[in-house]
């Protein structure tokens, strides 16, 4: 990345709100690209998170009827857990190879991977019919999924930023993002109409299938699609150059990049903080702490998670009109103040509607996270990127994402304000070090 196209924080601006040149509109053969891109994220998610939305079913066919239920719902969670045990592991062997061979490769390998055992899972012979063998089946297959979505995230990212112009690339990320969180309201939403439809017997009988193998059709069609698009023109100019890595990407990297490595490490936590906490935890802390019903919890987290879909188009935008460190450090201020509010409004005993206009604003400002991902695209040198970023997000995502509930859940006897206390943490610690940084976003043309 040439620095000095995308700093921030020094010199002067044409403009007196600090805004640089505006950028221009893309090109229809990028438009296409980023739409495969943000399909294969949506369904990926999709994928990865249909199986939670159908635990409950799952457990019924995949282990012995004779097994308490309660630990048919413990070993089905734990299946479910394993795959996010294999995101680290498979997206460093996706990466690995996607900086030695090629981006466009693993960009189709990853979405197969993901395609191909989620079909498996929907025509899986149950417990019934084969015996152990079907966990067995069933646990090897969201191993898989683990490993895709581990290298598909990452991938996506660098894949369009290394196609894009340097002035898109914030809005190209912040529309992966919306892509992401766009799969999980399509898995909740098809789970939930197929079980209105065609109701709970037949739900139990067979309608647990169709989810499954609708992802896996769907994504086998889109690997194929992927086959159309182009390597990136960084990769190929690495290539062309015989400047790719002469040693293991993951060596160079920690010889060489681990100050960067920590400091990106420190901004998925960010991403993490606004999705896991925000978004995803949120409505158990109102029900549990505050006594919101259910059902009003509910429409709060999908509000936000609509919202989201928006805010991170929105800051995308913003990241490449006014620069990552002003956008992305007042974006987490505005985070931590909204959800604050949110939560005090919440513990006031406010209505319905004030929850729900409070949910969309924190929503909206979440999105934020979504723009994040332009700054760790910037990081690496492009010769180590793809390992760079997969590692970072990867490794710091099982990190806090396994230590986040334990922490909060520690901290909430002794005071219930220990979600929102959370995060105002993150977003302080993300603020303080965007600000010393001097990564602005951007990738090596």
């Amino acid at each position: 990345m040439n620095p000095s196209r995308r700093q921030d924080c020094s010199g002067t601006r044409p403009s007196l709100i600090w805004a640089m040149p505006l950028p221009r509109r893309l090109r229809s053969r990028e438009i296409g690209m980023l739409a495969l891109s943000t399909l294969g994220g949506a369904l990926e998610l999709y994928d990865f998170v249909v199986f939670v939305f159908l635990a409950n079913v799952l457990s019924e066919h995949f282990f012995p009827a004779t097994t308490p239920i309660w630990l048919r719902h413990a070993q089905t969670l734990g299946i479910f857990a394993a795959g996010y045990l294999a995101r680290p592991v498979g997206g460093l062997i996706v990466a690995h190879f996607g900086d030695l061979l090629g981006r466009k490769r693993m960009f189709m390998l990853s979405v197969s991977l993901m395609a191909g055992p989620t079909l498996v899972i929907g025509l899986l012979p149950t417990y019934a019919t084969i015996g152990v063998t079907a966990p067995v089946l069933l646990l090897t297959m969201r191993l898989l999924q683990g490993a895709a979505v581990g290298g598909e995230v990452p991938g996506a990212w660098v894949f369009v930023a290394e196609h894009l112009p340097e002035d898109r690339i914030g809005l190209a990320c912040g529309v992966l993002m919306s892509g992401l969180m766009s799969g999980f309201l399509l898995s909740s939403a098809i789970v939930t109409g197929l079980g209105a439809y065609l109701g709970e017997s037949a739900m139990l009988a067979y309608g647990w299938r169709i989810p499954f193998v609708i992802g896996g059709v769907f994504g086998l069609v889109l690997a194929y699609l992927r086959r159309w698009l182009r390597e990136t023109p960084v990769f190929c100019r690495l290539r062309d150059e015989r400047a790719l890595s002469s040693e293991a990407p993951l060596r160079t990297l920690m010889r060489a990049q681990r100050a960067t490595v920590l400091r990106c490490m420190v901004l998925t936590w960010s991403i993490s903080a606004c999705v896991l906490v925000i978004v995803l935890m949120t409505p158990t802390f109102l029900t549990g702490r505050f006594g919101v019903d259910a059902e009003d919890a509910l429409c709060i987290s999908t509000t936000m998670l609509v919202a989201l879909v928006v805010g991170s188009v929105i800051f995308g935008g913003l990241i490449d009109r006014y620069g990552a460190r002003r956008t992305v450090s007042l974006g987490l201020g505005a985070v931590a103040l909204s959800y604050a509010t949110l939560m005090e409004t919440a513990a006031q005993g406010a209505d319905k509607a004030t929850l729900l206009a409070l949910s969309a604003c924190v929503g909206l400002l979440v999105g934020v996270a979504g723009a994040i991902p332009s700054i760790l695209v910037a990081a690496f040198p492009a010769e180590v990127r793809f390992t760079g970023l997969s590692f970072c997000y990867n490794v710091a995502y099982a990190i806090s994402g396994a230590a986040t509930p334990l922490l909060i859940a520690c901290a909430t006897p002794f005071t219930p304000h220990a979600p929102m206390l959370y995060v105002l943490l993150v977003c302080a610690t993300v603020i303080v070090v965007q600000c010393c940084s001097n990564v602005s976003g951007g990738a090596e043309r």
